[in-house]
Order: C-alpha cells, then structure tokens, then sequence
C-alpha cells in the first residue's frame, strides 16, 4: 500500500509547468522562472514603502545595510524555502502539522494569519492611497475596490500558474522602471549611498525601523508561498531532476530578489535625497512623501511615478498574499472548501482591519499603522524560519538534500539576529508601556500573551532536537534485566482494532495488525474525521473531508479483503482520544494497533499524544507501532 499524502498544496496550479528535458540551459531555465517574481513583490509592498520612506528621511542613507543585510537573509531562507517544497513536495504549513502536535499547529497558524492580516493591511491601504494619489478616490472607497482582486486572482488561476506570473512580472517591471526614472530626477550622491553600507549603531528608534524594514523584507508568508509555489514545476523525480530544479530555482530567486532589494532600496534613496537632504526628518506617511517630492525635486512627473509604482506595488503584492493565505489554512487546517471561498476569506480577513482602522484612526495614521504592520511580521517571523530550518535539516526526510553544515550555521545567525531583535523591541515595548502605566489589561493580558510566545519560540526550537535524541537512544541496544520469565500461552486476538490517519504510519500499523492477527482475526479500521463539520453534526456530517476519510477507509477495506483478511469498517467523528476507546469498546475488540511517533513521558508532556491519552482509557492491549 503507497503512503498516503494530504492535499497537494495549490492544487488547482500544481505540477501543471512542464520542464522541457531536450532543450538549452536557458530554454530549462525560463521554465523555471517565476515563482521567486511572485515571492520578491511581498519585498516591495508599500508596507516596504513605510519603512523605507521613514528610515529614508530620518537616518538619510544610514540603514541602507539594513536593506542589505535583509536582502542576503532573504535570500538564504527563500532557498531553503523553496528546497522544502522540492524535495519533501509539501509547503511549510503541510510540514509543521506533519511535525508539532494539532495545539502547536493552531497556535502557529493563528500567527501566520495574524501576519498575514498584517501584511495585507498594508497592502491594502497602499493599494488605495495609490488609487487616492492616482484618482482622488477616497482611502475607504478604495480598500472596498481592492476586494475586486479577488476575482483576479481567480481569472488569473483559471487561465494557468505562467500567466499570473507574466501579470506579476509585469507589475514589477513597472515598479522599477518608475524608480529608475524617480532616481535619476532626484540625482542622489553616489558616495553617500556608498558610505551607507557600512553597519552603524542603531538607537532605539532606528532598532524599530530596522525591525520593520527585516520584517518587510524577510516576510514570513513569503516562505509559506515559496515552498507552495516552486511545486507548480512538473518534476519527473530522481535525484538529478532534483538538483536541477534546485540550482535553477536558486538562480530564479537571485535574480528577483535582487530586483526586490533595488526597489527597496530605491525608495530609501529617494527618502534620503528628497526630504532628509531637506531636513525633513519625520516623514513617513506615503502620501505625505507623495506630496513633497513635486517640490523639492522640481518635477511634476516623480509624483505621478510614485503613485502608479504604488498601486502596481499594492496590486502585486495583494494577489501573492491572498495565495499565501489559502496555502496556511489549507496547510495547517487541512481545510479543503471550494477555492473562490477560501480567497474571499482571506481577502476579507484583511479587508476588514483596514477599513476599521480607517473608520476609527482616520486617514492621517496610515503610515504609523504601515510600519506597525511590519513590525508585526518581524515579531512573527521566527515562528515560520525556526521550523523551515528543522525541516530542511532532517537527514530523515531531506536525504541528499539536506542543508550543509555552513548552510545551517548561517540559518541559524539569521533566526538568531530576528529573534534577538524582537526580543528586544518586546522587553522595550513592555518596560516602557508598564513604566507608564500598568494597567490591567497590560498586566493580565499582554505580558502573559508575550510570555506564552517567548515559551511556544522555545519549544518549536528544542521539541525536534529533543525527539531526535529520543528517537536515536530508543534505537540502541537494551540489555536484559532479568534472567527467567513466566511466560503462559495466550490465544490470538480475534477482533483486532487498527487506528489509521492516512498518513505514513498506516503501512505499518496494518502490517503489526496483521503479524498479530493474521487471517482468522476480524479487522476493526477506525479513522476520526476531526474537520469542522464532523465536530458539530457528528454522523450526520457530510462535508468534503468527511466523504473523502470514508472513501480512503472503504479503500483499505476492499485491499485487506483482497488479500484474504476479514474487515470492518468504522469511522467516528470528533476528537480521535475520546472517540476511539467508545469504538474500541462497542466494538469488543481484543486488541488496538496504533501508530505513533515514539516519544514518551516529558514528551508526550511536551509534543502531545492522542496515543497516550488512548491508551489510559482502554481495557485491552495496545500495541504502538511507528513507521
């Protein structure tokens, strides 16, 4: 029996490139370009815009290093991104609910659209300042427009991966070109843009912007997207085709995101050139800078530039988002709804923050609230970059393909500054707030929420290294403690229950059920749909996932009877550590078989175990199998 996968991530437009095999280098290379243009627009969203603009006018060309620094760890984690999805053909929402136990999973998920509607905030107010710049539309009446590119992106889906790409890529061409002509208007001092480079001290303000610029250029959606999007490509497999895709993606992302960090830092040198030469040191909001730049640099023509860069910014970056968003819930929830509604969710999950923002803070506090949104993606990013480092270090699952040693010590220098950064804008944030005032709300609810992160950090960043010390002692040898045994002879079970997940466990458990059982015992197959229909209606539950778990349990059915062995299905609903002892019990089965990932006691504490709860519940044997 071949293992058994959850959805392929974006289905509608997986594995739907085909690689040319007889043709050029570069004929294999087009092939392969364009998902890192769809990533690199996220590193030029006008949430980048904010930032880039502040820390511009501010520090002048001093941050440009920021921009560099961030840039460089874009580019590492983009790659080891985009190796995950080749490799192990899952994006990193699939990879961390393979990896954490269902409470970690919704914790990081709740996070990943927490950053999300962060980001989509940004791009969606971006989006119609630019359409306000451009048409004079008012901010609120243009984030209600920006809900049409949701039909967009559907349009774009339905007509192929190769000509959303070509869309984006277009809107990027725009985007530079615009910056380019902006550039040679406000002719910037070349040695001051060199001497920018050079890594100087930051104070606290200049920490908070340089959070927001890493946590604008390093996003933590755009890893989740990458790892989905470099499996459009139709690999026939084996390890050359592999490595090929690998090289060629790296190649792809190079490219883009070094166009990403020319626009970044673009907007920085304008910043720089246009308002901090003039001494104005405290702009930030895009709308102002748009109103500026027509007077001190004497063109009528940059203004314009700027807006339509905007708007392209705003509208790139918009789509990309929306995909990220169906890769998270459909990764971490296993949520299978039709794709027009799960687009309209995430468009609306970032819709309505904006207009509320708008409606209540006004107009005036868009730029505050676009830097702010990035600070919140930088706060997140550990989150996403602490498991994409595990999971492309695993021998296990990575093989060949694991990251080198070099590799791994730069990922981790990267994971170590963003965490060490937000570390301290927290402890700042709080010790400045609580000096002020320690309101209640402050001291029962946001230090409590700051802590449980600090801790859930800690243990996404100890659980797999502490699985796999387990795991290598379990395998060594044991020796006996004891040197006589009372043994007695036992009948066979007769009816034996096997808990299936459709996962990589389930070739294994049946094979222990049937080495116990073997052909005159009685096969119970249990598997408990744990969607969100099958919690409320219970057997009367007739969603997607509910007819899809019968049918694979229908399917090992009708392969065990094949093969000579006696069946039963039973399927329950709800939480698989209540229902499967009730089963198990009405059943009267004599023995239960499960599947598990072998850990026990301080781990079973720490990663959670439907198996351990199981198993304090039942009157019968249990044998725990892994794969």
């Amino acid at each position: 029996m071949s293992e058994q996968h959850s959805h392929k991530s974006l289905s509608e437009v997986h594995g739907t490139v085909a690689i040319p095999h007889k043709r050029g280098f570069f004929r294999k290379l087009f092939a392969f370009l364009g998902p890192a243009y769809l990533v690199s627009v996220g590193y030029m969203d006008p949430g980048n815009w904010a930032t880039d603009i502040a820390g511009g006018s501010k520090y002048g060309y001093d941050l440009i290093w920021v921009l560099l620094m961030s840039n460089l760890m874009a580019l590492l984690l983009q790659g080891l991104s985009a190796r995950l999805g080749i490799v192990r053909g899952r994006d990193l929402a699939q990879a961390s609910r393979e990896m954490f136990p269902g409470f970690v999973n919704y914790f990081l998920y709740g996070l990943a659209e927490i950053a999300i509607a962060a980001c989509d905030l940004a791009e969606v107010l971006g989006m119609a300042i630019g359409l306000n710049l451009l048409t004079g539309i008012p901010l609120l009446w243009g984030v209600v427009i920006s809900a049409l590119d949701t039909f967009l992106l559907l349009f774009l889906m339905n007509h192929g991966i190769r000509k959303m790409e070509l869309f984006i890529i277009s809107l990027v061409a725009v985007i530079g070109a615009a910056f380019v002509a902006q550039l040679f208007i406000a002719s910037p001092d070349p040695a001051q843009i060199a001497g920018g480079f050079i890594p100087g001290f930051l104070d606290d303000t200049a920490l908070y912007i340089a959070i927001g610029i890493i946590g604008a250029t390093v996003m933590p959606h755009n890893l989740y997207l990458h790892s989905a999007l470099v499996q459009t490509r139709r690999l026939e497999g084996g390890e050359r085709e592999t490595r090929r895709a690998i090289r060629f993606n790296l190649i792809d992302s190079t490219i883009a995101l070094n166009a990403a960090f020319f626009v970044n830092a673009a907007i920085l040198i304008l910043a720089a050139s246009a308002f901090h030469r003039s001494g104005m040191y405290e702009v930030s909001d895009i709308t102002e800078a748009h109103r500026l730049l027509e007077p001190l640099l004497g063109s009528n023509l940059a203004p314009i530039l700027f807006a339509v860069a905007l708007l392209c910014a705003g509208q790139s970056s918009t789509i990309t988002g929306t995909l990220a968003g169906q890769i998270v819930m459909e990764g971490y929830l296993d949520l299978r709804i039709a794709p027009w509604i799960r687009r309209l969710i995430t468009r609306l999950i970032a819709i309505v923050p904006a207009v509320l923002v708008i409606h209540y803070k006004g107009d005036e506090h868009t730029g505050e609230l676009l830097i702010l949104s990035q600070v919140i993606l930088s706060l997140q990013l550990g989150f996403a970059v602490i498991p994409l480092i595990h999971f492309v270090s695993d021998r296990e699952k990575m093989g060949v393909f694991t990251i080198s040693v070099l590799t791994r010590v730069a990922a981790w220098i990267c994971a170590l500054i963003i965490v060490s950064l937000n570390v301290k804008l927290v402890a700042g944030q709080l010790g400045e707030w609580l000096q002020k005032d320690a309101s209640p709300w402050l001291l029962y609810g946001v230090v409590p929420f700051a802590v449980f992160c600090g801790l859930m950090l800690l243990y996404i960043t100890l659980a797999p290294w502490i699985r796999k010390r387990h795991e290598k002692s379990l395998r060594g040898p044991h020796s006996m403690k004891s040197t006589s045994l009372h043994l007695r002879t036992r009948q066979a079970p007769r009816r034996i229950a096997l808990c299936l997940d459709f996962g990589t466990t389930d070739q294994a458990v049946i094979q222990q059920a049937i080495d116990q059982g073997g052909t005159s015992a009685t096969y119970l197959l249990i598997h408990i749909t744990e969607s969100a229909g099958a919690h409320w209606s219970g057997t009367t539950s007739a969603d997607l996932e509910t007819a899809r778990d019968l049918e694979q349990l229908t399917m090992y059915s009708h392969l065990l009877n094949g093969q000579g062995y006696s069946t039963e299905i039973h399927p329950g609903y709800g939480r698989p550590a209540m229902r499967i002892p009730e089963i198990v019990e009405a059943q009267t089965a004599d023995l239960l078989v499960m599947g598990a990932h072998g850990h026990r006691a301080l781990m079973d504490f720490l990663l959670g175990s439907t198996v351990d709860s199981v198993r304090h519940k039942v009157q019968i044997p249990v044998l725990i199998v892994r794969d």
